[in-house]
């Protein structure tokens, strides 16, 4: 892969091209920042910016006033090729805080094995109603330890009105759900994105997360798509280097809270 062009690539798509999550969020462009609004329980943030040693100061307090008078905490998503160098340093000394670091990775969808191999007892069910939303988030909040109230809501918001765009899948082992991921399918995309993969403690290191992110491969080629991306945490980027995915870039999320 050229990296250097993927990620302009990934950029072009993704970022400055980026599609509203769901129903009631909105993507703007305000100047050099592009951001999403939307419910209180919708991500709200900044996908992208194009900022220099002059403008960024201002650029941030605008996405300050934006999302206070919104009333909505908000996420400033920072890779690590935007500018200036000194973003971060910035944003922190604005009020954000910043999380954990992660790895932005991509791989060819085709290029994955073609077989899922669960652990004998296993089995993937397709999730498409309320039922199997609360299965996803009672794995969320087992497997990750937060409350994944907001994010089921918003899986269910998009089954309902955008089925086409997401596919979500939950692993059973005796009808119990042990894990559970996410893959969104943006129209118009070379780009699936790979998310919220997460299995319980108790049934970790057996293949499962593997054998999702080969499953949710599988449906993304299917429907036409070239790459796999995925914000890959420190626990699952041997794994998916394992399988074949390249490191793109760093993205580390940058909270303010209002």
């Amino acid at each position: 892969m050229d990296i250097t062009a993927l990620r302009l690539h990934y950029d072009r798509q993704l970022r400055l091209g980026a599609r509203p999550d769901g129903p009631g969020d909105r993507v703007e462009r305000d100047g050099p920042v592009v951001r999403q609004t939307g419910p209180a329980h919708a991500w709200n943030g900044v996908l992208w910016s194009g900022l220099g040693p002059h403008d960024a100061d201002a650029a941030i307090a605008a996405q300050i006033r934006h999302f206070r008078a919104a009333g909505h905490s908000f996420e400033w998503k920072l890779y690590g090729h935007d500018g200036p160098a000194d973003l971060a340093e910035r944003l922190l000394a604005a009020g954000f805080t910043a999380d954990e670091e992660e790895t932005l990775m991509v791989a060819e969808a085709t290029a994955l094995p073609a077989h899922e191999g669960l652990p004998a007892g296993v089995e993937l069910r397709a999730v498409t109603d309320e039922a199997g939303v609360r299965m996803v988030v009672e794995v969320h909040d087992q497997a990750f330890g937060t409350d994944g109230t907001d994010m089921g809501r918003r899986l269910l918001d998009r089954l309902a009105a955008a089925p086409g765009t997401v596919a979500a899948v939950v692993a059973l082992a005796d009808g119990v759900p042990v894990s559970a991921a996410r893959l969104d399918l943006p129209p118009d995309s070379d780009f699936a994105g790979l998310y919220s993969g997460g299995t319980v403690a108790a049934w970790r290191g057996r293949g499962i997360y593997r054998a999702l992110v080969t499953h949710r491969a599988r449906i993304a080629a299917e429907r036409g798509y070239r790459y796999l991306q995925v914000d890959a945490a420190p626990t699952s980027r041997p794994i998916l280097a394992r399988l074949g995915f390249t490191e793109l870039t760093t993205t580390t999320p940058y909270l303010y809270a209002v």
